[in-house]
């Protein structure tokens, strides 16, 4: 199989460990087949770290924000615990963190984790957060918008790089969830 990013060619993301966060590559290395996540679907391009943010990263690789997507840690607090969720969106939207994201996750207010502790608590580089290699008992909130994306292009854990796979494979991570009006 070919792959590209834009105008960048891609190659196998287990081809090039060196372009991604150590959590990612250990969650692709150890990927569940089973789960309907395939490897194989998985191909990663490297990018100027400059041009990481999505819409310098767009322009610049010539990717349709429609089949880009983001990677939005929020956190929320519930009898004194801190509730971490990822949450995938397409980049022409925005999430409802404080509607559908805040009732997922059992909260009275949820809002953007702070960038020192996504970082932290991910391994991964901010700006280049992926739903990949995330802590296990973290939900993964995907818009359906984004499932139904033949192919999507998202974070790999470091700026210096970007992942693309069919937008339904996310859908098959463990702990995610499809939720309808999450991107509005």
């Amino acid at each position: 199989m070919t792959f590209a990013i834009g105008s960048q060619p891609a190659v196998p993301a287990l081809d090039r460990p060196d372009l991604l966060a150590p959590p990612v590559a250990a969650a692709l290395a150890d990927l569940d087949v089973a789960g309907g996540l395939r490897v194989d679907e998985i191909a990663v391009a490297e990018i100027d770290p400059a041009l990481a943010d999505t819409a310098a990263f767009c322009e610049r690789y010539g990717v349709s924000p429609a089949e880009s997507a983001n990677c939005v840690v929020v956190a929320g607090r519930r009898d004194g615990v801190t509730r971490l969720a990822a949450c995938m969106i397409l980049a022409t939207t925005r999430a409802d963190v404080n509607g559908l994201v805040r009732r997922e996750l059992d909260v009275r207010k949820a809002s953007f984790a702070p960038v020192a502790e996504a970082v932290a608590r991910t391994g991964m580089e901010y700006g280049g957060i992926t739903p990949i290699g995330l802590p296990p008992d973290w939900p993964i909130f995907v818009d359906e918008a984004v499932a139904n994306t033949p192919r999507v292009v998202i974070g790999s854990g470091v700026r210096r790089s970007k992942l693309t796979l069919p937008g339904a494979a996310l859908a098959s991570l463990p702990g995610a969830t499809v939720l309808a009006g999450l991107g509005r």
